[in-house]
């Protein structure tokens, strides 16, 4: 009894060992995936050039780094650390003007791919080079890895990812130096899985090994879990199907196509063809040149019989030699004129339904299929409540409720929703007037050769002589409630423009042909006799007109210097003895523009 109380006891702490161990690795593991995106809330430092060089000004105009390198760039403008390139050569200083990070050499920053943004580099580490080799430095001169590497690139779309490459093969890191992906394949890219939420957090990798019959393709989740091994000819995700934890993968092998979940045989590799459609959830599949349907579950619902199949609405039009059969999106037939397509919109009481029988056109039934608008339009989209954006013959465009009753009318050129707001823009070629309408299709206003934005919450419609502000909803605001930290307004009088306080009282003289309003960093533009100047927040015109800019935009000044965009939403900031090929930027930077919250694991 005392030998198997012994040996049971044995068991018992081999077990709790076990657990102990594989806990402990499982938390490192999970742990040392995890990274934080360095957020930035406040643009403190902006790259200046001019005549070819480069430096650095803050956000009151003052120079930081003077204008004599060939470039400079800012990886974290919240943050004075600025890479300024001699030739091949960088060095890295800081607002002082003092060079830091000197234990490294060749200190770069690292660029974002294909990321659209004016932040185009990592947030909060550099890398560095030594003997050939590439390293890990964060801002603070802490070293994160040695130089082990060949190359260190941004991974495409996957912010805090770097692709690195180490004995001719390439792997996965994160900004923390910890490896997400073994570093043993030929190739390595994201799925370009996203969704507005949570961006690429949840987008896997299409990896590959090359044999002496070319590339093999596999794939690994968003965790680091390797679900398929580099076995398949070609490989990619379908991204149209909104499901964060799962991965449906349309992969081939010898020519022949199927789908996975994630490891699992969603439909076998047997088929010529595989196309999703992503408004019923549906795979066309071909097999020996004939098509056939599948649903998500991988079970087929039309059987591959069909010269062509083609998907309108939520119906699917079968074509063989014995004519055309009309499915449901669930396999079972229809009883419905082949002539007739149904699509739905996002109010489940509404669907369009399009008669092709005579012409193709236009018309809505409600979800017990009556008939409330007739098909007369050449065109009709869903709008909100219970509006729709309709076409004539004339392709003009307005809006209808669901009796038919025209809202707005018939003589626009182009009608749409503004994106994110309920206020709808209505233009005319003719006379280049752009109108605003409320959610209850109210006008709101009209103007001539107007410039519209949306930012921060607020409508701007603006040309050149007036501005008005609208809320999402199309209420209107004054400047005062657009700008509540601003200290001055623009204020129009007799026909010229300057600037008042909250009162109404009159500061700057109303002298300009066109004013902006005051930004952020407290500088306004003026503009008189075609040429720009600038205005500080007293009041005070830091530089008289002088700048010739684009007539159609309003520049945005920090002291004297102006912005200019270029590349993939990249900006600097240079004065009127610079090169003017560039227009100047137009839109304010928001707060949802330059602040990144995102947080991967």
């Amino acid at each position: 009894m005392k030998r198997n109380f012994i040996i049971r006891n044995i068991i018992i702490a081999v077990l709790v060992v076990a657990i102990i161990v594989w806990g402990s690795v499982y938390f490192i593991y999970t742990n040392g995936r995890k990274y934080e995106v360095e957020k930035v809330s406040t643009y403190n430092y902006f790259v200046l050039k001019k005549d070819n060089l480069s430096g650095v000004i803050d956000r009151s105009g003052n120079t930081i780094i003077d204008v004599s390198y060939d470039d400079v760039v800012i990886p974290n403008p919240e943050k004075a650390l600025f890479v300024c390139y001699e030739g091949e050569s960088t060095k890295v200083l800081n607002e002082a003007k003092e060079e830091i990070l000197t234990d490294y050499q060749n200190v770069e920053p690292i660029g974002l791919q294909n990321i659209s943004s004016d932040l185009m580099y990592e947030k909060s580490v550099l890398k560095y080079e030594q003997d050939g080799k590439f390293g890990l430095v964060n801002f603070e001169g802490k070293r994160i890895t040695n130089a082990e590497y060949e190359e260190i690139s941004g991974l495409p779309y996957k912010e805090g990812e770097l692709l690195v490459k180490k004995d001719g093969k390439f792997g996965v890191i994160n900004i923390k130096g910890n490896k997400l992906i073994d570093i043993k394949y030929d190739q390595i890219s994201v799925d370009g899985y996203y969704t507005p939420e949570n961006n690429y957090k949840f987008a896997g990798y299409i990896i590959s090994t090359t044999t002496d019959e070319g590339y093999r393709y596999g794939y690994i989740n968003y965790d680091g879990k390797s679900l398929l091994e580099t076995e398949y000819n070609q490989l990619s995700r379908v991204i149209g199907i909104n499901d964060d934890e799962n991965a449906y993968i349309l992969c081939a092998k010898n020519g022949q196509f199927g789908v996975m979940k994630n490891d699992e045989e969603l439909i076998p590799n047997e088929y010529q063809s595989i196309e999703y459609d992503e408004s019923n959830k549906l795979f066309t599949i071909e097999k020996s040149k004939k098509f056939g349907i599948a649903n998500l579950d991988g079970k087929i619902i039309v059987p591959t019989e069909y010269n062509q199949i083609d998907i309108t609405g939520v119906y699917l039009y079968a074509q063989n030699n014995q004519g055309i059969t009309v499915y449901n999106n669930d396999g079972t037939q229809a009883n419905i004129d082949t002539n007739i397509a149904i699509l739905n919109t996002s109010n489940e009481m509404y669907k369009i339904r399009i008669d092709n029988s005579n012409g193709t056109k236009y018309g809505v039934i409600n979800k017990e299929g009556e008939q409330v608008i007739e098909e007369k339009y050449n065109y009709i989209e869903y709008l909100f409540d219970n509006y729709f954006i309709v076409s004539n013959d004339q392709s003009k465009l307005g809006v209808i409720d669901d009796n038919d009753n025209v809202k707005i009318e018939l003589n626009n050129d182009a009608l749409q929703k503004i994106e994110g707001t309920n206020v709808i823009q209505a233009n005319t070629t003719s006379d280049d007037t752009t109108k605003l309408y409320s959610k209850d299709m109210t006008e709101l206003c009209q103007m001539t050769n107007a410039n519209v934005e949306f930012v921060n919450d607020y409508i701007k419609i603006s040309n050149d002589t007036e501005t008005r502000y609208f809320d999402k909803d199309g209420k209107e605001l004054k400047n005062t409630e657009v700008y509540p930290n601003n200290t001055l307004f623009a204020k129009k009088e007799n026909d010229k423009w300057g600037f008042a306080d909250k009162n109404g009282n009159t500061v700057v003289e109303a002298k300009y042909d066109k004013v902006t309003e005051f930004n952020e960093y407290g500088f306004a533009g003026v503009r008189l006799d075609g040429k720009w100047g600038v205005v500080n927040s007293a009041g005070e015109e830091v530089l008289a007109p002088t700048y010739t800019l684009n007539e159609e935009t309003e520049p945005y000044f920090i002291g004297s210097y102006y912005r200019v965009q270029y590349g993939f939403g990249e900006f600097y900031y240079t004065d009127a003895n610079s090169s003017q090929d560039q227009e100047p930027e137009t839109t304010e930077p928001t707060t949802d523009e330059i602040v990144d919250t995102t947080v991967s694991e």
